[in-house]
């Protein structure tokens, strides 16, 4: 039986701690902040390629972005990943959840045989975790939110441990699926020197809009395929606390107390 084929969604993001966010548009500035892998992808690399060491498998890493996401897939091959493909195309560009996973799932689509696809649980940039679900869909396989473990995996599918609000599940599910993984499923490695200097000779593959054209409808993608639009974006004021200070007798400090908080809706 040939090796599993695993994909990874890895998303380049802009440091959050950085960047600012443009109120006209609104969208975010990247241009504003460094560039880096999204954290909880780094998690799902980190899983396929535990699965990789133990049982077999050939890991491909799939980004959607600019030609600058090149860096954090050459980070990925680094890290343990096979093959990158970088799908970048200004017809991408806008994309909403919806427009994003249909992107990601018809370069799935394009890749061929595929068993296992491991997400990040969200960006740290849009925080929806809804791209892994909805690229699932789009493939119509079976799918996994907030894979906390992953009990065990082998030639003909995976045991993973989920979490929901304050329970878990366990449930094993057959290839092809999708899981998304939480920061909590394990650490990802470091990359040594070696493996860097490995990366940077690697050949990133490149598909633009025109490459999915076989497999997708071009009106779906970017702007023009999303559905969703951000109408007001405004920053909520930071109230500070207040404080009152009543000089009164005992029963006159008891009457402006309860006005107080009738004013303020606490009873």
């Amino acid at each position: 039986m040939p090796n599993l084929h695993i994909i990874v969604l890895i998303k380049q993001v802009p440091e959050i701690e950085k960047v600012r966010f443009d109120f006209q548009t609104g969208r975010l500035d990247r241009s504003s902040a460094g560039a880096e892998t999204n954290p909880f992808d780094l998690n799902a690399l980190e899983a396929a390629v535990q699965i990789k060491e133990k049982i077999g498998a050939t890991v491909t890493a799939v980004s959607m972005g600019p030609k600058t996401a090149e860096s954090s897939l050459r980070d990925a091959i680094a890290r343990g990943a096979d093959r990158a493909i970088l799908l970048t195309d200004k017809c991408f560009a806008g994309a909403d959840t919806l427009a994003t996973s249909y992107t990601l799932a018809s370069a799935i689509k394009k890749l061929g045989r595929f068993d296992l696809i491991i997400c990040g649980e969200k960006t740290v940039d849009g925080d929806t975790a809804q791209v892994g679900p909805e690229v699932a869909e789009f493939l119509n396989i079976p799918h996994v939110a907030y894979v906390e473990e992953i009990l065990n995996a082998d030639q003909n599918g995976i045991i993973v441990k989920s979490r929901t609000e304050r329970n878990y599940y366990t449930i094993k599910l057959r290839y092809p699926c999708l899981i998304t993984v939480t920061k909590d499923v394990n650490t990802p490695r470091l990359p040594t020197l070696k493996d860097k200097i490995r990366s940077r000779r690697a050949e990133i593959t490149v598909w633009n809009a025109d490459s999915l054209l076989d497999v997708a409808d071009k009106s779906l993608f970017g702007a023009q395929g999303s559905p969703t639009r951000v109408i007001e974006v405004y920053a909520p004021t930071a109230e500070r606390r207040r404080g009152v200070i009543i000089r009164s007798n005992p029963e006159e400090a008891a009457r402006k107390i309860l006005e107080v908080l009738r004013e303020t809706g606490i009873i």
